[in-house]
């Protein structure tokens, strides 16, 4: 039997020798209200939540958290969601030396988002009157360089990944990977489950009023198939990664998802940049890509909150 002495002092050096090889990541927010009369999205960055974990998987030296959760009917929803919904996931979160660290974090993962719904309905219920709050919920968690994304609603994250090789005119192309998938009621499967639970779809809503299938929160649908568990996807972090795009439906209304991409790209390779003491001109390049997105994102008309995070990856 090796002494626990023993297995902590190779769990440490693990952990020392896989750490400089990690991607740096470094998370920047933009948010405008728009024409609406209360923000009702809400963020959380979390470059690094090893403090809120009790231990960490012994193969395992860093985890972030980035999320964006938008609201309807109310704020108190998407607010809940950023207060407590990464402090379940570090509660679930698995420890020690473990077997298949993925399947464990997929399933944490799942636990988290029922657990935050379950918590939400519930102080939700015990108020008078009660809340019927709701809050889609896009959450990409950053393990070493592995990305879980766990979403659901119609707030979306994609990557920026650089093609390895230049073209005839020596430039890389940028290749837009989805991470995320949306959930709304007009899709086949989303309308089946709905129709199903005894709920309709009408005007490509649940119900006439609700625009999309999952959501945390929404204790009146939840009778009509209107379901908390969110879809998730992995991906593997490589040396042609750029940045990740985590934002609100606000953004999407009015870009596509490679439209914003290259957009971000355009400012980051821009000749001249302005000098911000403290600031590296990479920091001052993405702070000022991921607000400019965000104000465009309004200037092209769109009224609803919008809220962007755009995280920096390097290798």
């Amino acid at each position: 039997m090796q002494s626990l002495t023993l297995i902590k002092k190779r769990r440490k050096r693990r952990r020392s020798e896989g750490r400089s090889s990690l991607p740096v990541l470094k998370g920047y927010v933009a948010a405008r209200r728009g024409e609406r009369e209360e923000m009702q999205d809400a963020h959380v960055l979390q470059p690094d939540m090893s403090s809120l974990l009790s231990a960490l998987p012994g193969q395992v030296s860093r985890v972030s958290y980035f999320a964006v959760f938008d609201g309807h009917g109310g704020a108190r929803a998407s607010r809940f969601c950023a207060e407590h919904l990464h402090h379940n996931l570090a509660k679930k979160f698995p420890s020690g030396d473990t077997e298949n660290v993925d399947k464990l974090i997929k399933k944490c993962l799942l636990d988290t988002f029922r657990q935050t719904d379950e918590d939400f309905l519930k102080k939700a219920s015990s108020q008078k009157p009660a809340w019927k709050d709701g809050s889609t919920a896009t959450c990409v968690l950053v393990v070493d360089d592995t990305v879980y994304v766990a979403n659901l609603g119609d707030s979306r994250a994609v990557l920026c990944r650089m093609e390895a090789a230049a073209a005839a005119d020596g430039q890389r192309r940028s290749v837009t990977l989805a991470l995320s998938k949306e959930h709304n009621p007009t899709m086949y499967e989303e309308r089946m489950r709905i129709q199903r639970a005894g709920g309709t779809v009408r005007d490509g809503r649940v119900l006439g009023v609700l625009e999309v299938s999952r959501s945390i929160g929404d204790g009146q649908y939840k009778r009509c198939g209107v379901i908390s568990s969110p879809d998730l996807r992995r991906c593997q972090l490589t040396a042609n990664d750029r940045f990740i795009i985590l934002a609100c439906d606000g953004l999407f209304k009015v870009f596509s998802a490679d439209e914003a991409v290259k957009f971000v790209l355009n400012i980051l390779q821009e000749g001249i940049v302005e000098q911000r003491p403290g600031l590296t001109e990479d920091e001052v390049r993405f702070e000022a890509a991921c607000q400019q997105l965000a104000s465009e994102a309004v200037r092209r008309g769109c009224a609803d909150n919008v809220t962007v995070i755009l995280v920096f990856i390097g290798f």
